[in-house]
Parts: structure tokens; C-alpha cells; sequence
């Protein structure tokens, strides 16, 4: 049985939902970190278990977003047209960062300038002059909807790609998705795909891409995110197929990974002991990356396989991620700042502060949101009942 083109993934909704979620956790446990951390303001205490909480999440959350963000925009450009794609994306994504952008930056700023005050002087006030922004970021900064920003230019390439192939001989128009398909469906794939990410790599800190949240970004940021956006597009275009290969081989690539994440690892902690071999930063991004893809994979497949339906506790956090993304961040800062002085370990810290951001987040998203114009605006107009009691897309009928 073919699936018709407005059959609903619910197991890439709720993976999306995970990733989204999963925001809370990284950017709490970036406070706690033995490390460099990426964050400028720090707790009194730390964990090992925070430096590979990060390294484990990041190796894998942003690429998945990528990837489904790619799959979702194909689909709409086969259920809505290019124009209706674009229409689409910009009510779902441009908008809501139009909307989001400056009062989560100037709470986010509020709540940097509180903590750093009572870090310094263990009670809460205001002193600009106690935070200096890390070097090399820009005055005006994205931060975390980093993410928005560019999947809406990524939005209009695709567009555009789109528009392009039409024009193109029909053969020609094939060469690229039928590359791509290729490279996602073989277990040599990621090997070549992994070289233009360490490429993108080889100018940051262990050959990983972070974003710097700029209006202009790198281009290894778009080397990089664009890779696993394009991934997304070739899935949808291979998901009859595709979709029931990783759902079967969901275990066998997250164990794929394991390896490769440790020699990462190894190689890091090399680095910073002062015996890093020849070319320590290509071969952390080889390895960090090959990591990636199989963990990418393996998250595509394990929700298909275990997530594949709309229940009700998921349907809900689905529902409230998009805001949860959104709103988290300076909640997590003003948390962090209140937990500062507390005579608890950093795990516990970090325990606490996941939750009552979580409780904070959910709270405002029941009072505020849920039900209310917020709502309409991040997740359009409530679907069905039916639609959303679907079960999982016909393709995976085929998975034993």
C-alpha cells in the first residue's frame, strides 16, 4: 500500500518533540561542565557527566532537526506547491521568530546580568559591567533560535532548488536526490558523507560545528546544517523505502556510533593533555560526525519502530515543544542563578533546574497558549481527533 501525500508521520513529530525538549536539558547542563563550556556564566560546581551529556546530545540533536526539517519541507512541497511550501514555512517559522526574537533576548539578557550579579555577590541585582559577551560573537545574536533563522533561509534554497529542477532536463534534475538517496541508503554513506563536515569542522574548536548565532552565518554552518537539511529532502523523496530500512536497522546503528563517539572522546581528552596526534582536529570530526550520522539514523528508526503513533501524553508535549523551544532558555539562566549559591552537587543542580523549568514551561503553556492565538500562531489549527488517533505511516507495514 502507497502512502497518499497527506499521511502523517506522527513517530517524526514525535522525535521532533524530543529534540525540542532535549534544549531544556543541554543548555541546564552547559552551566555545569568540567570544560570549556559554551556558555560565558558557569555554576560554583561541576560534573564530568555534564561534558558527556553535551558531547552525546549535540552529536545528534541539531542533525536530526535538520534532517526532519528537510523531510517535512519536501512533503509540503508535494502536498502545497513550492509557493504554498514557502507560505507555510514562513507562518511556522519566520513569523514566530519575528514574534519571539527580541523579548527572549531581552529576558535572556536580563536573566545573564542577575546571575553573574549573584554569582559575584551572592545576591540579586544589575551591573553590566560584571559580563563581557564571549569573543567572537556578535553584538546582534540569534542564540538558540539560531535554529529558526536558518532553517528559514534553508527554507527558501530549497524553494528555489525546487523551482530550479523543474526547469532542468528531467535526467539532469535527477542527479542530486538520487546522489543523495544513494549516500543515505548504504552503510558506506556516511563515510562520504562525513568529509564535507569535517571540512566544515577543521575552523572550530575539535573540528565541531557550533553555531555563533549570527544574521550572517559561517559558511561551515551552512556546509553543515544544509548537509543534513538535504538529507531530509532525499528521505522524503526514498521514504517508502528508507523509512523501514532504519526503523529495522534502528539498533545496529545506534550501536554503529558507540565507537566512534569514544574515539572523539579519546581524542579530545588527548588534545587536552598536550599528546594530540598529527591532524587531531580532521580526525575528531571524522569520528564525531560518523557518530552523528549513525545516531541520526538511529533516532529516525527507534521512534518509528517504538513511537510510531499520536497518544496523549506525547500529542501534548508535541503540542507544547515548539514553546518549550522558544521560552526555555532564559528560564534555565534564571533558575541557574537562583540555584547558584545552594549547597547541593551539580547533579542535583541540574535535576532541579530541568524540572522547574520543565513545570515553568508547561504551566505558562497551559495558561497562555494552549488553545489560545500563541497556540495558532506555532502550531497551526488543531487537527482531528481522527487524524491525530492515526496509526503509523503505511510504509512501515513492511518492517518485520
Amino acid at each position: 500500500m502507497n502512502p497518499t501525500p497527506t499521511a502523517r508521520l506522527h513517530a517524526l513529530d514525535n522525535l521532533r518533540a524530543v529534540m525540542m525538549w532535549l534544549g531544556i536539558v543541554i543548555h541546564v547542563i552547559a552551566m555545569f561542565t568540567v570544560g570549556r563550556s559554551p556558555l560565558p556564566w558557569h555554576d560554583s560546581a561541576s560534573t564530568r557527566f555534564a561534558d558527556l551529556g553535551m558531547a552525546f546530545i549535540h552529536a545528534f540533536r541539531m542533525p536530526v532537526f535538520f534532517i526532519v526539517a528537510g523531510f517535512f519541507v519536501a512533503m509540503l512541497v508535494q502536498q502545497r506547491g513550492i509557493g504554498g511550501m514557502v507560505r507555510h514555512r514562513f507562518r511556522r517559522i519566520a513569523l514566530p521568530f519575528l514574534v519571539f526574537w527580541v523579548p527572549v533576548v531581552v529576558a535572556t539578557i536580563l536573566a545573564v546580568l542577575l546571575y553573574v550579579f549573584n554569582a559575584r555577590h551572592g545576591r540579586f541585582g544589575i551591573d553590566a559591567t560584571l559580563f563581557t559577551p564571549p569573543p567572537g560573537r556578535p553584538v546582534v545574536n540569534t542564540m538558540h533560535l539560531w535554529f529558526l533563522y536558518l532553517l528559514w533561509w534553508l527554507a527558501l534554497l530549497a524553494a528555489g532548488a525546487f523551482a530550479l529542477g523543474r526547469r532542468l532536463p528531467a535526467a539532469w534534475a535527477r542527479v542530486l536526490p538520487q546522489g543523495l538517496r544513494l549516500l543515505i541508503s548504504r552503510w558506506w554513506g556516511p563515510l562520504v558523507l562525513t568529509v564535507p563536515l569535517v571540512l566544515a569542522g577543521l575552523g572550530h574548536p575539535h573540528g565541531i560545528v557550533a553555531p555563533h548565532g549570527s544574521l550572517l552565518p559561517h559558511w561551515s554552518e551552512w556546509l553543515h546544517n544544509g548537509l543534513f537539511f538535504a538529507a531530509g529532502l532525499a528521505l522524503y523523496g526514498a521514504r517508502d523505502t528508507l523509512l523501514p530500512l532504519y526503523a529495522r536497522h534502528a539498533w545496529p546503528l545506534a550501536l554503529a556510533g558507540v565507537p566512534f563517539f569514544l574515539a572523539a572522546g579519546g581524542l579530545v581528552e588527548a588534545v587536552q593533555q598536550g599528546r594530540a596526534p598529527a591532524n587531531a582536529t580532521a580526525w575528531t570530526a571524522a569520528a564525531y560526525n560518523l557518530a552523528t550520522w549513525c545516531w541520526s539514523g538511529a533516532a529516525i528508526g527507534l521512534f518509528l519502530r517504538y513511537l510510531p503513533r499520536r497518544r496523549p501524553l506525547l500529542a501534548y508535549l508535541a503540542d507544547s515543544a515548539y514553546w518549550v523551544y522558544l521560552v526555555h532558555f532564559p528560564l534555565t539562566v534564571a533558575f541557574g542563578a537562583l540555584l547558584w549559591h545552594a549547597p547541593l552537587p551539580a547533579l542535583a543542580k541540574i535535576g532541579l533546574n530541568i524540572a522547574l523549568t520543565t513545570t515553568t514551561c508547561l504551566l505558562a503553556y497551559q495558561a497562555l497558549v494552549r488553545g489560545r492565538w500563541i497556540g495558532r500562531l506555532l502550531n497551526g489549527a488543531p487537527r482531528p481527533v481522527a487524524a491525530a488517533a492515526a496509526g503509523a505511516h503505511p510504509a512501515l507495514t513492511q518492517r518485520a
